[in-house]
This record gives structure tokens, C-alpha cells and sequence, in this order.
């Protein structure tokens, strides 16, 4: 089997995990923080697509994320520079979730680029080298000092990027599977 498919069937994987434990949620369950600084269901989900958008499209195709390109910013009433990342404490306690069909949608235009992207993939573009985005600025430390700057967990070439975006995606999918749990009880 090549790369390109084992990262196609993680990317399946992870969409089919998240899709099932999504379903059937009420905007009131995928709105619910386990705490008032604790990332929603709808949140996490939200991430998800932004993150996918950005590596693949955005890094390490070099091209305009769907995101802007297609301006789903607009339909889920969102600003364009919001990242789904980086929030703090405040900004995740007033996320509003927007409508899941309309984050599907755009989940799905996302995947669409994705795989039209595997599908022509060489081996050579997997080492491909990418430019990573600056890290975003850290808070100060408690005693006031700035901690040193976070390092990618990842060699900063294609073939890894890809392999980071399934298993953050897998990641997440969890968190989500977790928090419905949380809420709901077990196998509910």
C-alpha cells in the first residue's frame, strides 16, 4: 500500500469516528463546556476542520484555504483571521457553535481539496519541504517570563505534516467520543 493511501485511510477513520459520535447531538450537548474553560464538542469539531484546511491546503499546498477561498468565515458567522486555535480561557467560554450542517459542509468541502490533493501525490511530494506558520505568542509565565517558543512536534516537510493532520485529527475525534460521554453517559 502506498503513503498516500494509509494516510487517505487515517483521514477516513478519523472522519467516520467523528461523524458517529456527532450524531444526534442537540446544539445544546454540542455547546456544553465540562467546565467554563473546557472546549465544546462544537468547538473541538470546529478546530478540526480549520486545522485540516490550513495544513493541507494552506501549508503545505501554499494555496488559499477553503476557508477563504469559498468565504465559509461568512456562512458559520465567523472572522476570517479565526484560526479555531489558540483561544483563550474567555474566547472558549463564548464560542458560539455554529449551525453542525453548515460545519459539515464545509468539513466536507475541506476533505474534498484533501483528496483531490492525495490522489495526485508522488513520493517525492511527501518530502517536500513546508514553511511553518510563526507559533503564536505565548502568555507570560506566573514569576512574569516569557517561556521559550514551542517547537513543532515535526519535521516541517509534507509527507510528516500529513501524517500530523490524521492523528491530530484522530486526537480530537477522541476528545469529542470523551466529552459526549461526559454528557451523556456511556454508549448514549
Amino acid at each position: 500500500m502506498e503513503a498516500k493511501e494509509l494516510i487517505k485511510v487515517g483521514l477516513e477513520n478519523a472522519k467516520r469516528i467523528t461523524d458517529r459520535t456527532l450524531d444526534g447531538l442537540s446544539t445544546a450537548e454540542l455547546s456544553w463546556h465540562p467546565k467554563p474553560d473546557a472546549n465544546s464538542i462544537g468547538l473541538i469539531y470546529f478546530h478540526m476542520v480549520r486545522s485540516e484546511d490550513g495544513f493541507v491546503n494552506h501549508i503545505i499546498q501554499g494555496k488559499t484555504p477553503v476557508w477563504e477561498k469559498d468565504k465559509w468565515y461568512l456562512k458559520l458567522n465567523k472572522d476570517i483571521n479565526d484560526t479555531g486555535a489558540h483561544y483563550t480561557a474567555e474566547q472558549v467560554a463564548n464560542f458560539v457553535v455554529p449551525d453542525m450542517k453548515d460545519v459539515q459542509a464545509y468539513a466536507d468541502a475541506v476533505r474534498k481539496q484533501t483528496l483531490k490533493y492525495l490522489k495526485d501525490l508522488t513520493p517525492e511530494d511527501l518530502d517536500k519541504k513546508v514553511v511553518l506558520p510563526p507559533p503564536p505568542p505565548l502568555p507570560k509565565n506566573a514569576d512574569g517570563t516569557t517561556p521559550p517558543p514551542h517547537q513543532p512536534p515535526f519535521k516541517n516537510i509534507a509527507g510528516i505534516l500529513l501524517l500530523f493532520t490524521v492523528s491530530h485529527l484522530a486526537e480530537h475525534a477522541g476528545e469529542i467520543s470523551y466529552i459526549r460521554g461526559l454528557k451523556r453517559g456511556m454508549d448514549k
